[in-house]
């Protein structure tokens, strides 16, 4: 997500600054170490600044999308009010920016949740079995701390409870499992299967019978007090490399303190950054304007390099396990912050793999302004899935979505039917930035014209041989994406 990032040109201008007697020394870290002895100094700044960056990704990832979905009206990215769930009647498009690596393959639901005043009830209707659908809960850490759906709860319809860290109360009568989020906001993720486009009004349907509404009113009851209105800090993806730390001093404020997390939070309360701490980067001194900079742009390549080697290259794809609840992290905040910049709100192994893609088969970088590629699934080894699988084109810069001629974004399973298979029954996917030809062009994925991220996703992947997982170390490999003759 290169918007995020400091540019090298930046980080040698931070690193040329004096690091004394410079600037204001009214700010929070500067008055720190002044009113108590044994604040960090410079160097200790930034390696708390550092820490916190690696920390703190995910956080202020997703309370920037929380900002442009369901608190600025004004985003050009707003779905809708907290605890009400808005229903895309479409897949997303080159036009949706506020979630990098989004999926194009399933009509999203999407409901942001505020669990300060009571819990809520999420209810699925019955979904018939052949179509696959999912209810991922996220909360403000960017754990994945349940599932509702076709592999974990079945196709029948349910009524389930999703309750705040601080819920305290036994499982009503007709609730058939009970959701605890770590935090008081969080994002719930409905994915719905489309077979083609002609399908999108059953698609319709499945989402009319997805509902969320307050435990009292599920047990018709009296509402409790509503929680108070909160000034959120204003915040929005495209300015996250600006306002890191004023974002992340804002999401601090909704993430409970917990053994695990409490080290940090007291590092970064140390330099003035968490609760009740209002910290603004302009008033700093410009020695700390610097220690932070460089802090940012050293994290950030520290996640980089995990995402570069911190999974297995299989065939110049990258296979690996980055997402799951608490448990799942153990407090490694650098696998968390890998995860939410590789693709933030990716499901669990078991629910969904994710192999990704940013170099050919020779370990040379993917770039459609360059070179055409093909990718070709042996006879009987396409991926081995429960639901589907699909392949999808990304913009190697921003990680969204490309505008193209053909307004396809994926290849995936059910495209099958339409696509033509090689005479030996492999199947040739054709990507490049140029049409191959109309006899081909059934099997093309268009490409950028530049550098190319690719993610393979197989939905519900089989546990039995052939099989993806565990990930890593299963016995069905990705293929690798090579440069056409």
């Amino acid at each position: 997500m290169n918007r995020m990032l400091v540019g090298a040109a930046l980080a040698v201008a931070v690193v040329a600054a004096p690091f004394t007697g410079h600037g204001a020394e009214k700010d929070a870290i500067s008055q720190a170490e002044k009113i108590e002895k044994g604040k960090p100094g410079i160097l200790e700044t930034k390696a708390i600044a550092e820490e916190g960056f690696i920390y703190g990704l995910p956080l202020v990832m997703n309370y920037a999308v929380m900002n442009e979905f369901s608190v600025d009206k004004n985003s050009g990215q707003y779905k809708g009010p907290f605890n009400h769930i808005v229903n895309e009647a479409r897949v997303f498009t080159y036009k949706d920016t506020a979630v990098v690596t989004p999926n194009s393959d399933t009509p999203y639901s999407m409901l942001w949740l505020d669990l300060r005043a009571e819990p809520m009830v999420i209810s699925v209707p019955a979904v018939e079995k052949e179509r696959y659908y999912s209810v991922q809960l996220i909360d403000g850490n960017t754990y994945n701390y349940g599932y509702i759906g076709s592999r974990a709860t079945g196709s029948d319809a349910g009524d389930y409870l999703v309750v705040g860290p601080d819920w305290k109360g036994e499982k009503p009568a007709g609730i058939k499992q009970v959701f605890r989020s770590t935090t008081p906001f969080g994002l719930t993720i409905f994915r719905t299967q489309l077979f083609n486009p002609e399908d999108m009004p059953n698609v319709v349907k499945v989402q009319a019978g997805y509902t969320a509404q307050p435990l009292s009113a599920y047990l018709k009851q009296p509402a409790p007090p509503a929680a108070p209105k909160i000034d959120f800090v204003p915040a929005n993806t495209k300015g996250i490399k600006e306002n890191f730390y004023e974002y992340l001093d804002a999401a601090l404020e909704f993430i409970p303190v917990t053994p695990r997390n409490k080290p940090i939070r007291d590092r970064l309360a140390s330099i003035g950054i968490g609760p009740g701490k209002q910290f603004n980067f302009k008033d700093l001194s410009l020695e700390h304007k610097a220690a932070l900079l460089v802090a940012m742009k050293e994290g950030d390549d520290k996640v980089d390099k995990f995402l570069s080697s911190g999974m297995k290259n299989i065939n110049g794809w990258k296979v690996g396990a980055m997402f799951g609840d608490e448990a799942f992290f153990k407090g490694d905040w650098l696998m968390r912050a890998a995860a939410a910049k590789g693709g933030i709100y990716g499901n669990d192994a078991v629910e969904a793999m994710y192999p990704m893609a940013r170099d050919d088969a020779a370990g040379k970088p993917l770039d459609g302004g360059q070179h055409n590629y093909t990718l070709t699934f042996a006879a009987g080894q396409l991926p081995p899935v429960n639901a589907f699988w699909s392949v999808t084109m990304y913009d190697g810069k921003t990680q969204l979505l490309i505008e193209n001629p053909i307004n396809r974004y994926l290849v995936n399973s059910p495209m099958l039917p339409g696509m033509k298979k090689n005479a030996d029954g492999s199947l040739t996917l054709y990507i490049q930035k140029d049409s191959p030809g109309k006899d081909k062009e059934s099997n093309w994925l268009p490409a950028p014209n530049g550098p190319i991220y690719l993610v393979m996703r197989l939905y519900w992947p089989k546990e039995s041989p052939p099989s993806i997982l565990p990930p890593g170390k299963g016995t069905w490999s990705p293929p690798p994406v090579v440069q056409a003759n």
